[in-house]
């Protein structure tokens, strides 16, 4: 099966590059914006024909919460019109789609996990323009997942992980805040799970949404806490209020998600988030 990533130099698709060496089955068409810019409709149709894609994985995303409030247009371009090139490229091909979405398309005031029947309400840019991008793949898809996920870290890119890492090796005190809850996902988990899921996707599948990621309630400083715990740094984790650190953008207080369908229809398995957190920081 020939299977395209895109945004393959990000966090998420870096973890597909790994992957590659486990599945022979699969062909797999590695691309970032240098070799595929999926805000170009033209190149992006004519890449999926010429190489003859079955499966298309789209990591690609503006992903900067506080960048997109000051550039809409950008975040827009790549989350929503790139979005609707992908998705118009794979159903002129009968091609899958595998589409990766947030958390961030909820409120965020919730007080249960949230399903994917819950009304989506994002209360930034960033998250308005996710959902943009999932109304793009469900009216122009013909066969589709949605991966809502949340809290992605790798031992690739940058994110909240590798941040409080580093900084901890070199800092006695970090403050971190403690009345946002949700769930750390192991980007490595949600491609694993991807792959595995792929082949059995039914035929006559239209589109649907999938929450996904790990197991497990964290805030932020249960997150950074585990981190200086598992590697043994010599730097103590102080507990705030987010009023303590002002954003561009408000983050949600609450975005746990309930992964009862992704589990029931595929049969995947989702490690707790601590136990991921450890296996990936044994690669730092």
């Amino acid at each position: 099966m020939n299977i395209l990533i895109t945004g393959s130099n990000g966090q998420l698709g870096s973890e597909f590059r790994e992957l590659e060496k486990e599945y022979t089955s699969y062909k797999f068409f590695f691309t970032d914006l240098n070799e595929l810019d999926i805000t170009n409709a033209e190149k992006t149709m004519q890449f999926v024909k010429s190489n003859k894609i079955e499966a298309a994985v789209n990591c690609a995303a503006f992903t900067s919460v506080d960048g997109a409030e000051t550039q809409k247009s950008g975040a827009t371009l790549i989350n929503a019109t790139g979005a609707k090139n992908i998705a118009n490229a794979c159903a002129k091909v009968n091609a899958l789609l595998i589409h990766i979405s947030t958390d961030y398309v909820f409120e965020g005031r919730n007080f249960k996990p949230y399903t994917e029947n819950d009304t989506a309400g994002p209360k930034t840019t960033y998250g308005k323009t996710k959902l943009d991008g999932e109304i793009e793949v469900i009216f122009n898809a013909k066969r589709a997942l949605i991966f809502r996920t949340s809290w992605l870290y790798s031992s690739y890119g940058n994110n909240f992980m590798k941040t409080i890492f580093e900084k901890a090796k070199k800092e006695k005190e970090l403050k971190v805040v403690y009345d946002q809850v949700g769930t750390p996902t192991y980007a490595g988990d949600l491609a694993r799970a991807i792959l595995e899921i792929i082949p059995r996707v039914p035929q006559k599948i239209r589109t649907e949404i999938y929450n996904f990621s790990n197991e497990g309630v964290a805030s932020w400083y249960d997150f950074a806490h585990a981190i200086v715990r598992i590697k043994n740094l010599d730097c103590n984790i102080e507990p705030v209020l987010s009023k303590e650190f002002p954003t561009e953008a408000v983050r949600p207080h609450y975005s746990v998600l309930n992964k009862a369908r992704v589990k029931k229809d595929f049969g995947v398995s989702l490690p707790h988030w601590r136990d991921s957190l450890e296996k990936c920081l044994a690669k730092m």
